[in-house]
Parts: C-alpha cells; sequence; structure tokens
C-alpha cells in the first residue's frame, strides 16, 4: 500500500515538470565545464562561452578538488533528472546533487561579472562593487541558479565572467566550474520583450491599424505571426518590401481572426450615420463602401449604402448595389422597398409596381407598416429635390 501511495505522489509532482518542459530546454550541447588551477592567494578570471540566445536561466556548480579528486558526476548529467529549473528553485530532491558529493578542504570566495571591465579590474584590484553575485565566504563546493527574473547577471548581454580568489596561503587550488543554461523556447528565436514591442509599434503605425479605435489585439496577432514565421534575425535581414508585404498578409489574417473587422465596421457605420444626418452624403458613402469592400458587409449595409445612392441621385449605382444586397437576405424587406424605389427612380414602374403589390400588407420592422415607410422616404426624396410622377401611383397601389 506504501508503495502505491508513493507512486500516486510522484506522479503528482512529476506532472509540473513535464508540463514545463514545453518552454524550454537545458541546452547541454553548449553547456560550459572549465577545470582550473588557482595559484596560493590569487585570483583568476573564468570566461562563460557566449550564452545562447534566449537564456533566461543558469544553473552553475563550483568544485575545489585535492590533488588527483574526480568529480563523481557531471552537472549535465544531473540536471538530466530536472527537466524544468522551477524544480531546483523549488528544491526538489534532485537538487540536492547539484553540489558536488565531493570536495577537498580547500575553500575559495567567489563573484560573478555581466561586464568585462569589471571582471578584469576584480583580478587586479580585488574588487568586487559592479558584481553581479559575491561569494564574500569562503567555499569549498557551490551550486546556486541565476534567474534573468531575479537577478542582474543576465539582463546586459550573454556573457559571464566567474572570479576566483584562493583562500590557500601556501598550496595551488584545482577548481572546476561548470555552466549549463536554460534556454527558453520563444526567447531563443531572438524575440525579447523590446524586439516584439517594436514591431507591436510598427504595426501601430499603419494606415489600417489607425482607423481602427483600439489595434491592440490586432497588432499583438501580427507580431505572434511574424514570431512563428521568422526568427528575429531572420527578420531583419529582410528587405523593407519585404517587411512591409509580411505585415500586410498578416494584417489581412489577422483582420478577420481577431474580431477587428467587426469592430472596425461598427465603427464606420456609426461614422456613417453621423455624417448622413449632417448631409454629407458623399462622406458617408465612402465609409459604408470600405466596410463592403472589406468583404464583411451585412444586408442592412447595403441597403444603408443603396438609400444613400439614391437620396444623392446616383440611380444605377443604387439599383446595384441593392441587387447585391437582396442576394444576401431576400426576406429584408428594408432592401425590397428601397429595390423598388431604385426601380421607380430608374424608369422602371413595372418592377416597381410588382414589389409594392407583394409586400404592401407587411411590415418593413417590427413597429413600421410598408406604408408608413414608403410615404416617409417619398417626403425625404421630394426634400431632397427628388421628384417623379409616379410617386402618387404607388401611393394609390398602397391605399
Amino acid at each position: 500500500m506504501l508503495k502505491i501511495i508513493s507512486s500516486f505522489i510522484f506522479f503528482f509532482m512529476t506532472i509540473p515538470v513535464l508540463f514545463a518542459q514545453k518552454d524550454g530546454y537545458w541546452d547541454k550541447e553548449r553547456s560550459t565545464t572549465k577545470e582550473v588551477v588557482v595559484s596560493a592567494r590569487d585570483r583568476i578570471l573564468i570566461k562563460i562561452d557566449d550564452l545562447p540566445t534566449g537564456t533566461t536561466e543558469v544553473i552553475y556548480r563550483i568544485t575545489l578538488l585535492d590533488k588527483n579528486q574526480q568529480m563523481a558526476n557531471s552537472l549535465v548529467s544531473v540536471l538530466k533528472a530536472i527537466p524544468d529549473p522551477t524544480g531546483i528553485s523549488q528544491g526538489s530532491a534532485g537538487a540536492v546533487f547539484l553540489v558536488s558529493k565531493i570536495s577537498g578542504d580547500d575553500k575559495c570566495k567567489y563573484a560573478i561579472f555581466s561586464k568585462s571591465d569589471a571582471a578584469n579590474n576584480y583580478v587586479t584590484t580585488g574588487n568586487t562593487d559592479e558584481a553581479c553575485f559575491i561569494q564574500d565566504e569562503p567555499v569549498s563546493k557551490d551550486a546556486k541558479r541565476l534567474s534573468m527574473d531575479k537577478s542582474t547577471c543576465l539582463k546586459s548581454n550573454n556573457l559571464l565572467w566567474f572570479g576566483f580568489e584562493s583562500k590557500n596561503w601556501i598550496m595551488n587550488q584545482k577548481i572546476v566550474l561548470e555552466v549549463v543554461p536554460w534556454v527558453d523556447y520563444k526567447l531563443s528565436r531572438g524575440w525579447t520583450k523590446d524586439n516584439r514591442k517594436a514591431i507591436i509599434d510598427q504595426c501601430k503605425t499603419s494606415n489600417l491599424s489607425q482607423k481602427m479605435t483600439n489595434s491592440g489585439d490586432f497588432c499583438v496577432c501580427v507580431s505572434d505571426k511574424i514570431q512563428l514565421k521568422y526568427t528575429f534575425k531572420e527578420f531583419q535581414k529582410l528587405l523593407i518590401e519585404e517587411r512591409n508585404k509580411a505585415f500586410k498578409d498578416f494584417g489581412t489574417i489577422c483582420f478577420n481572426e481577431t474580431g477587428a473587422s467587426d469592430a472596425f465596421n461598427s465603427d464606420l457605420r456609426t461614422q456613417a450615420a453621423v455624417l448622413a444626418k449632417k448631409g454629407s452624403y458623399g462622406a458617408a458613402i465612402a465609409k459604408m463602401n470600405t466596410i463592403i469592400n472589406n468583404g464583411k458587409a451585412k444586408v442592412t449595409d447595403y441597403n444603408t449604402l443603396g438609400y444613400y445612392y439614391l437620396i444623392t441621385k446616383q440611380y444605377s449605382k443604387a439599383l446595384k448595389i441593392l441587387q447585391e444586397g437582396e442576394k444576401l437576405d431576400v426576406t429584408e424587406l428594408l432592401i425590397q422597398l428601397n429595390l423598388a424605389h431604385a426601380y421607380l427612380l430608374n424608369g422602371n414602374y413595372k418592377s416597381a409596381k410588382a414589389i409594392h403589390k407583394t409586400y404592401s400588407n407587411q411590415n418593413v420592422t417590427d413597429s413600421l407598416s410598408w406604408t408608413q415607410k414608403t410615404k416617409l422616404d417619398f417626403d425625404a426624396f421630394q426634400k431632397a429635390g427628388i421628384q417623379d410622377e409616379n410617386f402618387n401611383a404607388v401611393l394609390k397601389i398602397l391605399e
């Protein structure tokens, strides 16, 4: 029974670790292992090879060995049992083995630097004022985790220098330094916070984005798609024309995916209505045509644009756009009524009469009858200077 319980405990403890592996990996190929000898009462500097792009965590282990001692196991082999840096920060059992099982009697102090000038100054003077980490208490072995979130060591660049000071006054010391980086999958492609922000800021300057009330979600979508297709370096190498095409192509996709098109069209409808009330029908028509051209227009948008064309005496355009709208919904009576007006004003009284006879006994809305709306429209047409000898004939049909 105890064995079963232990198995369950192990299973649930490992679930977070298994999922965490999706975010990154220990870059064992670019780990660093260096063995150096420090002269008595001397200081020495070890430069770590360039950390890979996307490094957000670093695990290091320091071990001082007596003469002829060998390491029991490497840090890389230990980390195979700890696939995620959170296992170390949470004090998992595997973290215990980060500290070497063996070490000599010698001890040393050490400091970590992220700037070459500060590191070189340390060797000469022992000054640790500019160190990003200081171990001032002499140790014979040590192991720690440096995180980008909590340590300044990983904030400035991808370089680290370890400075060691021997505390042996007589004999040389043998020091083994092992460093293994944790690489975030997303950041390994070079898309740092600043780089992502630059893409989003550029997106917000586009003509389409500036027409939106809120372009945040839209530009984040564009940024995500660029990051997925290109590494940062690849995107930087593109020609200006190629970059612009990428923004345009991904912008078209995100315009629909994020719902930006719906919000954009809603704003245009509101703007068009305001312009129409002011009598600025030309500007209102331009707004409505933008909606139609976006490919997301509703039947009511075709109806509105058709009416604007009628009121501005553009009868042929009105007929064409209303016929397109009718294809979306033949039961929309506002479209049918404006179609009757368009036929009438285009000199086709017969077709207008047929529509009026078909729908004269119905309501165009829940509270407005076909006849009432026809009279309102004829009054609006006459105020706009639109006259037709068949207006009265149509009204007689509706009596």
